[in-house]
């Protein structure tokens, strides 16, 4: 089904913020993820924002059920999907109320008009049901009042759909006018609707007649004069796909077993917002991977802990109530010393908290979390490409060095996405476990004889002369044997703590991501937070400022060089999503007066919240 050239005056942009947002049943998710594609496509750099409610079916028309869905695109580097939206595409009289602070002054509104009736205004709380549609209260934005309902079900009249159905058309035809307001083909949602309707032709032809309708309407409508263009950003050649967080720590993980020639066992329990590793790991059974659902979240990580034990690499993954029900399975796992690999896709909390909203509040749980002496390596990804990056090391560290390895994401990237170029697999380093295939003193076999790394060889189970005890309680210095030598325990604990220490001598010399090696002021930041703090610096830079921006990735144990390059400003700024955690974990490690800019919202920070917190300690 092709579409109309057009004739308007074209007008360009170098980068462009737009927030959907409407019910959570009104397709919004859909309607973003597909336009962020079409310009992923395109060869625009994107990062997008999903936010949406925890409940399945949320209240209609209420604040509380509105879902949203941010895309920054441009022809520039992309750091964060935007401070502000350009443009605000809303469905109902909700979605202008919880969205309209994120607008910026002069920017566009495009309202579907059917949503602000009495009814749809009384839900969303507008005093009087007094409609900003027609009082004059928007006079600060370009406002366009579209019925889309009306116009959707005009475009469908003939099809043998209810109203309803015809209703749930409605995010193809704001999509397809998007797409024309933007310079943007409808193929390649037209490709998605052929695959995803294939054995429905009447939903298919129904999807495919609002699409291009929205299309058209862009182009007859006399409202809309003027059309945008976002040219292509200059990025390195290579094949490239659009990749959410979740997918790329899936494929990492992936990734990982195949370069250590092992299968790949992901034993988890569904929860929001991990989910969706189990769904994009379930898809590739052609790589070995295994995947279990489980029951319940110690189930899973036991049965994670056994494909270990057999020969294979055990995943599981969860978000931190789960995480904290995995906690003496993950024990286990540190005192067999065998590979694991625990990922946390953090979200709000305590207990069930924000399902759907994102957190970095679970660093001191996956550093300290465990009952006795048990540190387990921790490290954190930053963006939903480093989640690829991260997952891979995840699976190199625990092979390697015979460990359990915490992976911190959260769900603000672990929803989000960008353009991401896949890798040549030769690029890869190669994985090498320390296995044993015969005895390793004489004739006897000592399962806790360790070499220079301070690991201990992993033998797997049906080897003639290699077998050992396994279990939870304290084992003999190299034969494993069960012990309750308090001399012997010290040194155990002594022992595997200095192996996980030792792990710090694989990292990578540390790196600034931005700024001079020294100066007034380095801010300091880990996981989500990459985008905001790295567009912030470069602002500030820019200005004059002597800011500067590292980003830790290893949580535990740090980086070597972390320390000397914090001696060398005079001030630290650590912004989080939390309390304070990783401040304080500096200024315990390396004595440095860290300072903490924290929000605990649920929501990620914005550039300019960084850029005024560093300029507010710059003027102490």
């Amino acid at each position: 089904m092709s579409t109309i050239l057009q004739k308007k005056p074209v007008e360009t942009r170098e980068n462009v913020v737009i927030l959907f947002a409407g019910d959570s049943g009104d397709g919004i998710q859909l309607t973003g993820a597909q336009f962020t594609d079409t310009n992923a496509l395109f060869g625009n750099d994107v990062s997008t924002f999903p936010n949406f409610p925890a409940e399945i079916r949320a209240p209609q028309g209420t604040l509380a059920g509105v879902s949203g869905y941010q895309l920054h695109f441009g022809s520039v580097e992309i750091f964060t999907p935007g401070d502000q939206c350009d443009v605000l595409v809303v469905m109902n009289a909700a979605a202008l109320k919880a969205n309209l602070s994120k607008l910026k002054v002069g920017g566009t509104i495009i309202a579907n008009s059917d949503g602000f009736d009495k009814k749809n205004l009384r839900l969303a709380g507008y005093i009087d049901e007094a409609d900003p549609l027609t009082d004059g209260s928007l006079a600060n934005f370009h406002l366009h009042s579209v019925d889309v309902t009306k116009l959707t079900r005009t475009a469908l009249e003939g099809t043998t759909l209810g109203m309803k159905e015809k209703d749930r058309c409605k995010n193809m035809f704001v999509l397809g006018f998007i797409n024309w307001m933007y310079s943007r083909e409808n193929a390649l949602t037209e490709g998605f609707l052929n695959r995803k309707f294939s054995k429905k032709p009447e939903l298919l032809e129904a999807n495919m007649k609002a699409l291009l309708a929205g299309y058209n309407y862009g182009d007859t409508s006399e409202t809309f004069t003027t059309r945008f263009e976002v040219k292509a950003a200059p990025m390195p050649k290579g094949t490239y796909r659009s990749i959410t967080g979740n997918q790329g720590t899936a494929l990492g993980l992936i990734a990982g077993a195949q370069k250590a020639k092992l299968d790949l066992f992901y034993g988890s329990y569904p929860i929001t917002p991990a989910s969706d590793i189990l769904h994009e790991l379930s898809r590739h059974k052609n790589f070995g991977v295994i995947t279990f659902q489980a029951e319940d979240e110690i189930a899973a990580i036991g049965s994670a802990i056994g494909a270990s034990y057999g020969g294979a690499i055990g995943i599981t993954a969860s978000s931190g109530p789960g995480i904290a029900l995995k906690t003496e399975a993950m024990g286990l796992a540190f005192m067999l010393e065998i590979p694991l690999v625990i990922v946390n896709v953090q979200r709000g909390g305590p207990s069930t908290g924000l399902p759907t909203r994102t957190e970095q509040a679970d660093l001191w749980q996956a550093v300290h979390g465990r009952n006795g002496e048990a540190p387990i390596p921790v490290i954190a990804a930053s963006t939903p490409i480093d989640c690829f990056e991260m997952a891979f090391e995840a699976v190199q560290i625990a092979i390697e060095h015979m460990t359990p390895v915490i992976l911190l994401t959260d769900g603000y990237i672990a929803n989000g996405s960008e353009p991401w170029r896949f890798p040549n697999s030769k690029d890869l380093p190669e994985i090498k476990a320390n296995y044993i295939k015969e005895p390793n003193d004489g004739d006897k076999f000592l399962p806790y004889l360790r070499d220079e790394r301070g690991v201990r060889p992993w033998a797997l189970p049906g080897q003639p002369g290699l077998q050992h005890r396994i279990g939870g309680i304290e084992k003999q210095d190299k034969t494993g044997n069960i012990s309750y030598d308090p001399a012997n325990h010290e040194k155990m604990v002594a022992l595997r703590a200095d192996k996980v220490a030792k792990i710090a001598d694989r990292f990578k010399p540390i790196r600034l991501d931005s700024g001079a090696p020294e100066g007034e002021l380095l801010i300091v930041g880990w996981g989500s937070t990459y985008g905001a703090i790295r567009t912030a610096a470069l602002q500030l830079q820019a200005e004059g400022q002597s800011v500067s921006h590292v980003h830790i990735r290893h949580l535990f144990p740090f980086n070597k060089g972390l320390g000397p390059l914090l001696k060398n400003y005079k001030q630290v700024l650590v912004p989080e999503m939390n309390s304070g955690q990783l401040r304080q974990m500096l200024r315990a490690e390396y004595l440095v007066d860290a300072q903490g800019l924290n929000k605990i919202q649920g929501m990620p920070f914005t550039s300019e919240e960084i850029r005024a917190g560093a300029l507010n300690l710059l003027k102490r």
